[in-house]
């Protein structure tokens, strides 16, 4: 008889967990559009800070849902620690979004704004980790290998993204470049947010694609086990 009481526990944490996983996966395409609508266009201005703090709100939410699932594996639960203390700081610094839109001319408002886009792929990065450890726990093979392949590919991705972001910034600093340089910083300078926002796309795109994966692959399981 004190076999149903685990199994019940383990249900309930699974169905937290498919239900954590469906917020992440909703919660950051609408996170990145709601951010980028705040910090440039007008059509949310009425609402102020509200819409990215509401958004980053729902993701801090997924990952609470999340961490009802193997409370006791200390590697899952540092993954998911610092994923949500990632997401906290995100919270924090989505003001600076509105703030930065409405005096775009103050440098403390534009450097919060790129430690927020720093700390936002350093999030996501996060969740790569967290759906790799994830993957390790779950006893679908398959979906282990797809998850290794893809969270390397999308760190390296992010990596990059990182790497090219700081080398123009460090470039940006010097006022004697060849004229090659100076051009290429011209034309980055232009389109650098819309470059930056290109090259998030595809990790946040395959990171979405292994949420839902991830969350088919769990409910299918519990599924066939009660039949």
């Amino acid at each position: 008889m004190p076999d149903p009481v685990p199994n019940a526990e383990l249900l309930r944490s699974l169905g937290r967990l498919v239900r954590g996983l469906s917020a992440l996966f909703w919660g950051l395409p609408t996170a990145l559009l709601v951010c980028f609508y705040t910090a440039r266009a007008e059509g949310l201005k009425f609402f102020g800070i509200i819409p990215p703090m509401a958004a980053i709100a729902l993701l801090i939410y997924a990952l609470w849902l999340i961490g009802a699932f193997q409370p006791q594996e200390r590697i899952w639960r540092n993954a998911l620690d610092r994923s949500r203390i990632l997401a906290m700081v995100t919270f924090g610094l989505s003001p600076f979004l509105y703030w930065w839109y409405r005096v775009p001319g103050q440098p403390f408002f534009a450097l919060m704004v790129l430690i927020l886009a720093l700390v936002a792929v350093l999030f996501l990065a996060s969740l790569n980790l967290l759906l790799r450890r994830l993957g390790a726990m779950l006893p679908d093979e398959t979906l282990r290998l797809e998850i290794r392949q893809f969270t390397g590919l999308n760190l390296n991705l992010l990596a990059t993204t990182a790497l090219l972001t700081l080398v123009y910034l460090v470039l940006s600093r010097f006022s004697t470049l060849p004229l090659f340089l100076q051009e290429l910083l011209l034309v980055l300078d232009r389109g650098s947010f819309w470059l930056l926002v290109l090259l998030i796309l595809l990790p946040l795109a395959m990171t979405m694609a292994l949420l839902w994966k991830t969350k088919e692959v769990i409910f299918e399981s519990v599924f066939h086990s009660k039949v």
